[in-house]
């Protein structure tokens, strides 16, 4: 079924009675988001990841920013926050951005809404002239997208990651032939470029 686009809002029919929208968020979001990443993450990282997030949503060296809710009957579901990443001693002069916290509530996980997120924002960064987007996530997940490891590539996470979780390390190309010709290392906000948020 093919999705339908209206005023930059995302729209796909789950069922006949279930409808899914993917919306920029707003301010008065914010507190709902907090709820989702909390619970997504659960009772240990959930508090750690809400606070993530509500710090990257001031860290004025993060935007531009993109941040997207999944809606369905009226509730947020879901969300995905875009922020600004730097490459450091890259070659070529690269516009990219980190996909970093993606969360779905537990009782709609695996019904393809972190997808949906994930690909209705790499669109938006795509028309908006973004070249690459970088992620440190789980390596069965993020291919589905379109990601692929990074640091074989080229790029260079902002803190070592352990051989073992090199996969975790990942990047996808929106602008065909950015990779090959740059790399370096990644440079994130002030918020997110910080040790502990870089133990995958």
């Amino acid at each position: 079924m093919q999705p339908l686009i209206y005023f930059s809002i995302l729209i796909i029919e789950l069922k006949k009675d279930r409808i899914l929208k993917i919306r920029s968020s707003q301010e008065f979001d914010r507190l709902e988001i907090e709820k989702i990443h909390k619970t997504a993450f659960g009772k240990a990282k959930g508090p750690v990841i809400a606070e993530l997030v509500n710090g990257l949503f001031d860290d004025q060296s993060a935007e531009p920013l993109l941040s997207l809710v999944a809606v369905k009957n009226q509730t947020i579901v879901g969300h995905v926050l875009f922020t600004k990443v730097n490459i450091a001693q890259s070659p070529i002069l690269v516009s990219a951005r980190i996909l970093a916290p993606l969360a779905v509530l537990p009782e709609v996980q695996s019904t393809g809404v972190g997808g949906l997120l994930i690909k209705e924002g790499l669109d938006r960064l795509k028309k908006n002239g973004v070249d690459l987007v970088l992620v440190l996530g789980h390596p069965d997940y993020y291919p589905r997208s379109g990601f692929v490891p990074a640091g074989k590539l080229g790029f260079k996470a902002p803190y070592p990651i352990p051989e073992e979780h090199a996969g975790a390390w990942m990047v996808t190309e929106l602008s065909s032939g950015i990779i090959g010709k740059a790399g370096g290392t990644v440079e994130c906000s002030n918020v997110l470029n910080q040790p502990q948020h870089w133990r995958e």
